[in-house]
């Protein structure tokens, strides 16, 4: 079990490092930000969709690495994926994050993403993990605000 941790955790830095979708995405038709107050983490999340499909998505700002390693992930998980089956991805990891539905996540649901199970350890890095994910749905749904979204 130490080997598979240790994974995820070499994972998570790798994507915190290194993260993959990062940038602004100028043809983006869905954007929003999202702030984690306790944490200091301040993204911008850019989905570019088309015909109820999810073409790609993107981010923008700094964070912690858990932070940066899920909007990493996220955007290498949806890219492709029709909205509503977006939807349900982001409700499974919310719930693989914060305990509600742990032993109902399988990797065949959430693939790489179940990497960050360990999270719910941490109740103030859950946080850290869903904002990217609150931000992103918060942009599908189209919520008008000059707020970012906060995980508070």
């Amino acid at each position: 079990m130490s080997d598979l941790r240790d994974l995820y955790q070499e994972m998570i830095l790798d994507h915190g490092k290194n993260p993959r979708n990062f940038g602004k995405l100028d043809d983006a038709n869905h954007q929003a930000q999202g702030h984690n107050p306790l944490c200091g983490d301040v993204l911008t999340v850019f989905v570019k969709t088309e015909a109820g499909r999810i073409n790609e998505v993107t981010f923008d700002g700094n964070g912690c690495a858990i932070s940066m390693a899920s909007a990493s992930m996220m955007g290498e998980a949806l890219k492709g994926m029709p909205l509503d089956q977006a939807l349900e991805v982001f409700e499974t990891f919310h719930g693989l994050v914060t305990g509600e539905n742990e032993g109902d996540v399988t990797p065949e649901k959430l693939g790489k993403l179940v990497v960050f199970s360990g999270v719910r350890e941490f109740p103030v890095r859950v946080k850290c993990a869903t904002l990217a994910w609150h931000t992103l749905r918060a942009a599908l749904e189209e919520k008008k605000s000059d707020e970012p979204v906060t995980t508070e």
